[in-house]
């Protein structure tokens, strides 16, 4: 959806920051400008300030900064065309729509709410009544307060017709209850019929609060136990978390989400203090499920019940999430104890006993370890090749290239060490260690270090916090390359880096496989090597099976051998040995990810500027995604904060 500026700046004249903001931050009016604790970081000074004047707000400590509609998509974790839609409802401007189809849809899809928030109404009301009674005393047998109920508007549907007695009018026909999924009309031509009759009732809304459909729960042997809208114009269920409407602002201020299985586990979790829960309905994990996941925080934890059903489909989950990974984007997930679920655990033993599970979860890579090794014995050399083309099968089913490197990474290690662990009873079995509030231990490249994503930092630094190669400063020679006096430290550092890269692709050609592309993107300072970049992407492109040797053989006999002895040389691996070409793999991969991502950092900063300018001229929810997502994968720099309008 397009919103012109027009439309956007009439928004921010109808609406007074400073009110939006006290929603949730307490302000303190200084002069014409208001301030108050920062609600995007911890601090115990004011240095959040709002000005109505200049419409933007500003924190001194955090750097967060925007309008009405940034404050609003930072504070509750929304995206752009959703507070936009929501600020306007507010400032009493109907969204433009620009097509008599989308007009139709707009008004159809406002009929259909409105239907909805009806029944909710009613089935609310329903449940305070007399008829309602054994449906309130149930809920209050489950240990739900009269406040939980309310919160998450639960209510009653009563036997017969009473629904479709109480609601239907000319301006609600039964047409229109029948497409809301309310009611149901048989195909013999007998009367429609309420579809939900004597259950309790769990209204489901989407993300903004709006009831699209509702669930209903037998209080006695009925089957089925559980019963959902159909399928709707407004209700898919593999793209609906229950609760997230009343999780979302949550989860964004604790920066995390948990998905439990059911209806009655989020309500109870909430209940308890731990509001960020929600629940699929019905349906395994989807990929929608996902997306949307990953929408509210980078690492959702899956919470499932501690039974067999429980472990295959938290297993379904790995595997549904493995494809979709991206750098600082996959899943936790906790394990509760046999027999359990948040809804009893958390009633018998409070939050604090969810929050130990929470802190012990475990990383999508162990869950996928665990599905390959449990039950297994690997005590021949055929076994263990089987476990190994399992877990490479896996790791090639991620589309991000660096996070299946790092997947093959650890898994190649985790066998290793268990390999010796089987020779050496005493050894550390398994890639990783488990650290305290759900982080782990990792070894990458040889050296342990503390993460909780399996991410990579800058292996074996030199005394002064410097990567391994640039040790070595102005003044010396660059393999071949003089370093002229003109030459400053920066200038020399880039040269030293771009043969380090070189030398790593001329000696590792299987690196081009995985990352060509990003290969192409590099721009290396020295003309010279850029050549050869250029050269070395030419012969891979024409050849097929290449190895070193004929690489190196190749470029040769095009009239790059002076080039190339410059690159392959001594002063090169000195302090960049992971280049070689008998460097162990996991160092090479771990050293050469780190040297290809100091390379990219420009190219990826102007990309991010590109998509922030397209942006700002044309304001789409595509264009908005791909910024956001150029935001997340790569490297921070000024003026990446989301533009205005």
């Amino acid at each position: 959806m397009v919103f012109s500026p027009q439309f956007l700046d009439e928004i921010r004249a109808r609406l007074t920051l400073s009110d939006v903001v006290s929603r949730g931050v307490k302000l303190t009016q200084r002069g014409r400008e208001h301030s108050g604790l920062c609600p995007f970081h911890n601090e115990k000074s004011p240095s959040f300030t709002v000005s109505n004047d200049k419409n933007f707000y500003h924190c001194f400590g955090c750097g967060a900064h925007g309008d009405v509609i940034g404050y609003l998509m930072q504070a509750e974790g929304i995206s752009f065309p959703e507070a936009v839609e929501r600020l306007a409802a507010e400032a009493g401007l109907e969204v433009p729509v620009s097509s008599p189809e989308e007009r139709e849809q707009a008004q159809r899809r406002a009929g259909l709410l409105e239907v909805m928030e009806e029944a909710c109404g009613y089935y609310e009301k329903t449940l305070r009544s007399t008829i309602g009674k054994k449906a309130l005393a149930y809920l209050h047998g489950r240990g739900l307060s009269d406040e939980t109920i309310a919160r998450f508007r639960l209510g009653f549907a009563p036997q017969g017709n009473a629904l479709k007695t109480a609601i239907m009018t000319d301006a609600m026909p039964e047409a229109l209850l029948a497409e809301g999924g309310l009611v149901r009309k048989p195909g013999d031509g007998r009367p429609s019929y309420d579809f939900f009759r004597d259950r309790v009732i769990f209204p489901i809304s989407d993300a903004r609060g709006r009831i699209i459909a509702f669930g209903g729960r037998t209080m006695g042997d009925g089957e089925p136990k559980y019963l959902n809208s159909p399928d709707t114009p407004l209700f898919d269920k593999r793209r609906t978390l229950f609760g997230l409407a009343q999780a979302r602002r949550a989860a964004h201020g604790q920066h995390r989400i948990l998905v439990t299985e059911g209806y009655m586990d989020v309500i109870a979790l909430s209940q308890h203090g731990i509001e960020e829960a929600v629940a699929p309905l019905g349906t395994a994990l989807s990929e929608s499920h996902l997306a949307l996941l990953w929408k509210v925080t980078n690492e959702p934890y899956l919470c499932f019940d501690g039974d067999k059903a429980g472990q295959r489909a938290a297993g379904r989950s790995a595997e549904r999430a493995l494809p979709m990974l991206a750098p600082e984007r996959s899943l936790r997930f906790i394990t509760l104890p046999a027999g359990e679920d948040p809804d009893s655990l958390v009633s018998t033993q409070g939050a604090s006993r969810i929050e130990e599970l929470i802190a012990r979860s475990a990383p999508l890579d162990a869950v996928i370890w665990a599905l390959e090794t449990a039950g297994r014995e690997f005590d021949t050399p055929e076994r263990i090749a089987g476990l190994e083309k399992r877990l490479e099968d896996r790791a090639l089913t991620i589309a991000d290239r660096k996070v299946q490197f790092q997947y093959q990474s650890l898994f190649r290690q985790k066998v290793r060490d268990m390999i010796t662990a089987s020779r050496n009873p005493a050894g550390n079995v398994g890639g990783f260690q488990r650290g305290g509030q759900g982080q782990d231990q990792r070894r990458v490249g040889g050296n342990f270090k503390r993460g909780g994503g399996g991410g990579f930092g800058w292996g074996g630094r030199g005394s002064r916090g410097v990567a391994p190669w640039e040790e070595r400063r102005a003044g010396a020679s660059l393999g071949g390359i003089p370093a002229s006096g003109s030459r400053s430290g920066p200038d020399i550092l880039k040269m030293r880096q771009g043969q380090v890269l070189l030398a790593a692709i001329l000696n590792h050609p299987d690196l081009l496989d995985m990352f060509a592309e990003d290969i192409a993107m590099v721009k290396v300072s020295n003309p010279m090597l850029d050549n050869l970049r250029q050269e070395i992407l030419k012969v891979y492109a024409l050849t097929e099976n290449l190895d070193s040797e004929g690489l190196k053989t190749q470029l040769n006999k095009q009239g790059n051998g002076v080039i190339l002895q410059s690159v392959l040389t001594s002063d090169v691996y000195v302090h960049a040995g992971f280049a070689k070409q008998d460097a162990a793999e996991e160092s090479m991969r771990t050293g050469f990810l780190q040297v290809l991502a100091s390379h990219l950092a420009p190219a990826r900063r102007a990309e991010l500027e590109n998509a922030r300018r397209l942006y700002v001229n044309e304001p789409t929810d595509e264009n908005w995604e791909r910024f956001e997502k150029l935001k997340k994968d790569g490297p921070g720099a000024p003026g990446t904060e989301a533009p205005a309008g």
